[in-house]
């Protein structure tokens, strides 16, 4: 038996993790050790914390074999995602794999910011027992992170019998995807999808619509990490400056959008400023306030127009928001 220290061989969680914590570091990965303890948990069926827990716990050859083939599926950059088959996501864990873009932590910002709108409309003032429910879009809904997270955010709250959101997406797999993890958070009943570029035609009297769309300039797809050379290009390339598609959506919101209606639109974090113009461009006399990540970089635009909503100059609130950094 190869004694702890000599590579995958060894036998002890501590000295697997640190092996393979080596050779992902030497195919480039930027978090290797733990990229090495989440694949390790994942084949030992433990979480993190286990996994450090146990570093002198012993690992039988078949499950070496399992890990040492997840480590070098790794070293190819396949994403961490892929690999386990979910991602974390606003306390959801999400069935992800090449049918559709890995939901990331930036996107949970857009969540939060859904929540806090409805959340907001609904407790905000008594409404008649016969009241509509509130009509929610997320588009370009990829495994449904966006719409599964607010429902379930809102499930917690006893509301989410008091909106009725539609999932969309061009790509059917993706769709499909979408629906195999509402069927597994038991949201299956409350969400209706669409494949459509964007929106179907026909659709109006919208609340709210949200959208986590591609913003990557197509100059820059060549420069991103090898890790998303495993992910859908076009859940990523948004085109010259990145806001191709987003513009294209901006354009169907009038049509679509009730009156005080509110579009929550994911952007990169060089379009504070460019999305701020586009929604001048594109929707005169509607208001767009743009909100920084915990990075303070311009991460969530927020596009309105209604009785409430002022006219003139459009605002960017964040730091670093006013150079588009």
């Amino acid at each position: 038996m190869a004694a702890p220290g000599q590579g995958l061989a060894d036998t002890t969680v501590a000295a697997l993790v640190a092996a393979a914590a080596t050779k992902l570091a030497a195919a480039g990965s930027t978090s290797p050790r733990l990229d090495a303890e989440l694949l390790l948990g994942h084949v030992l069926g433990v979480d993190r914390t286990g996994v450090i827990a146990a570093g002198g716990a012993q690992v039988g050859p078949g499950l070496r074999e399992v890990f040492a083939a997840a480590v070098a599926r790794r070293e190819a950059r396949e994403p961490i995602a892929y690999i386990r088959g979910f991602r974390e996501f606003h306390g959801l864990a999400l069935a992800s794999d090449a049918r559709a873009l890995v939901p990331r932590p930036e996107t949970e910002l857009l969540v939060d910011a859904a929540v806090t709108e409805v959340a907001g409309r609904l407790a905000g003032a008594p409404r008649a027992a016969d009241s509509l429910p509130l009509r929610i879009a997320d588009v370009g809904t990829g495994t449904g992170a966006v719409a599964l997270a607010l429902l379930a955010a809102l499930r917690r709250r006893r509301m989410d019998g008091q909106v009725a959101v539609l999932a969309t997406d061009a790509s059917p797999a993706a769709l499909q995807l979408a629906r195999e993890n509402a069927v597994v958070h038991g949201l299956a009943d409350r969400l209706e999808f669409a494949e459509a570029d964007l929106l179907p035609d026909g659709l109006s009297g919208l609340d709210l619509v949200c959208a986590n769309l591609p913003y990557v300039k197509t100059a820059d797809m060549a420069t991103l990490a090898p890790d998303l050379a495993w992910e859908p290009r076009s859940a990523l390339d948004g085109g010259d400056d990145g806001l191709d598609i987003i513009r294209r959506l901006l354009l169907r919101l009038p049509g679509v959008m009730a009156r005080g209606g509110v579009a929550l639109l994911e952007i990169g974090a060089d379009q504070g400023v460019s999305v701020v113009v586009a929604v001048g461009d594109a929707l005169p006399g509607w208001r767009c306030t743009v909100t920084a990540d915990l990075a303070g970089l311009p991460r969530l635009a927020r596009v309105e127009y209604g009785p409430h909503a002022e006219r003139g100059p459009h605002a960017v609130r964040g730091p670093h928001a006013e150079r588009g950094a």
